[in-house]
């Protein structure tokens, strides 16, 4: 070989080894933290000497046995753009780089949920031309392992063409934090929508944990590709046992026609999602089949299919003939049956689910399940056969404890920032007891793993949903995880946003983000920028018994207490005596305290405000306009008390 080429090839083979890398988080467009020292670290060549410039400040550092360096830079005062080089046996050159505020937003699918699904979304993409503010997009990813970079993330301008992807709460929140103090905004978006607050904590935070230790002791350091080839057998056995065959999709073209027996298949409840019965969390395809028998003056007449709502997309086939299609999972079907294809006797409606993640199944309103025949109706609510012919095999973020911490959280560290908001709990109200330490102890482990002190932790109580019709009676699990996340503000620098008055019950998800924003941007302008303000509404503080009546007293109560009622009646106080059996209660304002007694209970000794599932009705605020926490004053044993976080070996 010619020795100029072989001389080519070694040196094209040491450039390869020797660049200097940077994390994704280091790159054009960032946004880096005013007022305090600024880590910044990578990888090179063991021992090679790495030289970081930004600004006027000039530094050198080596990299260890390992490649791995870190250097601190001196705080900067907010401002830019400017320009980040690293320089070692190459040059990296990061540029149109700000100094302003930056903070994280984490948790589940509240916070994940983007700006263009908000209420009055084009209004606001519309107001979105925003420089100074700076989004970074955390890419979805599992690690059995901590990771030492992201899989992949990119920062990006506020724009009409970015903000739709945007976390919203984490969008409207730095808008307002930018118009009171015109500097450089960042936020980082790492949150995946469903996830359970373990995936998100560390493995060392359990092992020093009274709680978690022993859990954790039995979870071994999990590969990815064995947790999968786990999952996926485990799956699939599961669904072979309660359908009694295998998951194949051989054949199916034949099961839209009305002469396919379907008799050994089973039998599902709709509308209702699958995840809420046998079927389980599966994303994948299913079809359902259901006969119903007609007569011949049915059949005559004009008719329209309604089949409530598909999660998340359906082909429909009433004997045979397709009669609709549809994929957006949150929209009504209604299709009109052609003439001729209904019949006298038997006919049959198949429809072909495919759920691409979420949710799955027929689901809504049984009233908007029917067949309408003008004058009259035929019901299709009640038992659907069912056959799952397709999985979509991927591993759950909370098949184990830490797969997103691993993946998603260490790689940011030691970044520096300002604060987190966090948007999570949903996925842990089965546990909303134990949440009361496994919540807290994510929050004290992130701070020491930065190492960055307390820094400023906000989070958003849940609003009201009516997942299970819990109340004071039967008990209620999401009245229990608000009050979880309630006696966490006794850590030190967290906050909460209460949301009782800008949820639906109907709906997980809220679209008001702009207030919940509103919400934390408030906690965090008057704690950590100096621009004093109410922030809070009233917090349960104590409670007086005189006779038949409880005389309750509140914190936060701003310029005074207030109703949304114009009769001053406050609505979801109840009261119980002895016997522990709530009551409704009257309630009213009273030299700022609230007044309850019912004529139920003549001898009270607790109160329970807000205390169920859906708690929409609740309406006792601050003349600021800031709603009540839900609370209790009993400390009676709750129905999540005894239900602890496991894993399946």
């Amino acid at each position: 070989m010619n020795k100029s080429i072989v001389f080519l090839f070694l040196m094209l083979g040491m450039l390869a080894n020797a660049n200097v890398r940077m994390p994704l988080l280091f790159s054009d467009g960032m946004v880096l933290q005013r007022n305090k020292t600024i880590p910044v670290w990578g990888w090179a060549d063991a021992n090679e000497k790495i030289e970081v410039r930004f600004n006027k400040q000039i530094k050198t550092v080596q990299a260890d046995k390992d490649g791995k360096w870190t250097i601190g830079l001196n705080a900067e005062k907010a401002g830019g753009p400017f320009e980040l080089t690293i320089t070692g046996k190459n040059k990296i050159v990061i540029k149109d780089v700000l100094v302003g505020e930056v903070w994280i937003c984490s948790g589940q699918s509240n916070m994940e949920f983007q700006v263009y699904k908000t209420m009055n979304a084009q209004t606001e993409i519309n107001d979105s031309n925003y420089p100074m503010i700076r989004h970074f997009g955390v890419a979805q990813d599992l690690s059995g392992t901590p990771k030492e970079d992201l899989k992949a993330g990119k920062w990006e301008v506020s724009s009409k063409e970015t903000v739709g992807n945007f976390t919203a709460i984490g969008f409207y929140f730095a808008k307002k934090l930018y118009a009171e103090l015109k500097i450089p905004i960042g936020i980082i978006n790492t949150s995946w929508g469903g996830t359970n607050v373990e995936t998100w904590t560390s493995r060392e935070a359990f092992q020093k944990s009274d709680e978690f230790k022993d859990m954790i002791a039995g979870v071994p350091s999990v590969d990815m590709d064995a947790i999968f080839e786990t999952y996926k057998k485990s799956l699939l056995d599961n669904i072979k046992k309660i359908q009694g065959f295998e998951v194949t999709d051989a054949n199916q073209d034949q099961f839209k026609n009305p002469d396919f027996k379907d008799a050994n298949w089973p039998e599902i409840k709709v509308p209702s999602l699958w995840e809420n019965q046998q079927i389980g969390n599966i994303d994948g395809v299913v079809w359902m089949r259901k006969t119903i028998v007609l007569s011949a003056e049915q059949v005559k007449k004009e008719a329209v299919l309604y089949l409530s709502k598909v999660d998340d997309e359906d082909q429909t086939y009433v004997n045979g003939v397709q009669v609709g299609t549809n994929n957006i999972w949150d929209s009504k079907r209604v299709y009109k049956i052609p003439a001729g294809v209904l019949k006298e006797g038997s006919n049959v409606i198949a429809v072909k689910i495919t759920d691409y993640s979420g949710g799955g199944g027929i689901y809504g309103d049984p009233a908007d399940l029917k067949i309408d025949f003008k004058d009259a109706v035929v019901t299709l609510d009640g038992l659907w056969k069912f056959n799952v012919v397709n999985v979509k095999i991927s591993v759950s973020p909370n098949s184990y404890p830490s797969l997103l911490y691993n993946a998603m959280v260490n790689p940011l560290i030691p970044y520096a920032f300002e604060g987190v908001l966090w948007y999570q709990g949903e996925a842990n109200v089965w546990r909303a007891n134990q949440y009361k330490k496994a919540f807290p102890l994510m929050i004290t482990d992130w701070r020491t793993k930065w190492n960055q002190g307390n820094f400023p932790f906000y989070f958003v109580q849940l609003s009201t949903f009516d997942e299970f019709g819990g109340n004071s009676k039967k008990g209620s699990r999401w009245a229990e995880l608000r009050e979880a996340q309630t006696e966490t503000l006794k850590v030190p620098k967290t906050g909460m946003a209460v949301t009782t008055d800008i949820g639906n019950a109907k709906d997980i998800h809220p679209t008001n983000k702009q207030d919940v924003a509103k919400r934390l941007a408030a906690i965090a302008l008057n704690d950590v920028y100096g621009k004093k303000q109410v922030n809070s509404g009233p917090m349960y503080k104590a409670m007086e018994i005189k006779g038949n009546q409880i005389t309750v007293s509140f914190a936060s109560i701003g310029s005074g207490l207030s109703t949304t009622d114009t009769t001053g009646n406050l609505k979801g106080f109840e009261v119980a005596g002895a016997d522990k059996v709530f009551y409704p209660a009257k309630a009213i304002i009273k030299d700022n305290k609230v007044i309850v007694s019912s004529e139920s209970v003549a001898n009270p000794v607790a109160v329970h405000y807000g205390w169920a599932d859906d708690d929409t009705e609740i309406n006792l605020f601050n003349k600021e306009n800031f709603p009540a926490s839900p609370f209790r004053t009993d400390n009676w044993e709750m129905i999540t008390a005894n239900e602890k976080y496991s894993v399946s070996k």
